[in-house]
């Protein structure tokens, strides 16, 4: 059995902290989440790989290295409100959670959905809630939102999202960008209707699935 205490520790140094992560609130957060309880049977040996992980119906759980620097882009607090757009497994909320006072997850898969409930439960995360929903729409009956992340990728921007933020709030989503080219953006919502826009880096997500993203 692999030294998983071990292998998170050296996740957090090697992968994360050497490539500029340097919010200590997130380093904490990976260090106190299990990866290996959110990947599939038979791939824990490889929970700690920088890389994706296969977790069903078509999904991927995001290498650690992406999954840290969206939630540092979100610029958390131990106070804010999240929505994370996409639960797959469930390890990006669980994170989440170690960081915010609450957080809402929306996975448009059922089966996956479940199993992410049932793994955030078992760590005894009482401020992540994982329902199952079109996450372009958003999830109005939490909002608003200090920060929303999204780890799918979408044409553009989903009104509902901007719609659920806060004076001040972050969305963190991936943007099709033409030629399969994809781009990590931040957009900060300034008052009612005045959103400020950052290119971060480009990345590679699957798909965003839904009525303000693309078709099924």
């Amino acid at each position: 059995m692999p030294d998983f205490a071990a292998l998170r520790e050296r996740m957090v140094e090697r992968q994360l902290a050497a490539r500029g992560i340097a919010d200590h609130a997130v380093l904490d957060a990976f260090r106190a989440v299990p990866r290996e309880a959110f990947v599939e049977a038979g791939q824990e040996a490889f929970a700690y790989d920088d890389r994706p992980l296969p977790i069903g119906e078509g999904q991927t759980i995001s290498q650690p290295y992406m999954v840290a620097l969206m939630i540092e882009a979100a610029r958390l607090t131990p106070g804010s409100a999240v929505l994370e757009v996409g639960a797959g497994s469930g390890y990006a909320a669980a994170v989440l959670g170690r960081i915010a006072a609450r957080v809402v997850a929306v996975e448009r898969h059922a089966g996956l959905a479940l199993a992410a409930a049932r793994r955030i439960a078992a760590l005894g995360l009482d401020n992540v809630t994982v329902v199952e929903g079109d996450g372009t729409l958003g999830w109005p009956a939490g909002a608003p939102f200090d920060a929303i992340l999204v780890a799918a990728s979408g044409p553009e921007a989903p009104e509902p999202l901007l719609d659920q933020l806060v004076s001040g709030g972050r969305l963190v989503i991936p943007l099709d960008r033409g030629f399969g080219g994809q781009q990590l953006v931040r957009i900060t919502r300034h008052g009612g209707s005045r959103f400020e826009r950052e290119a971060l880096c480009g990345v590679r997500f699957v798909p965003l699935i839904g009525a303000h993203g693309h078709p099924r």
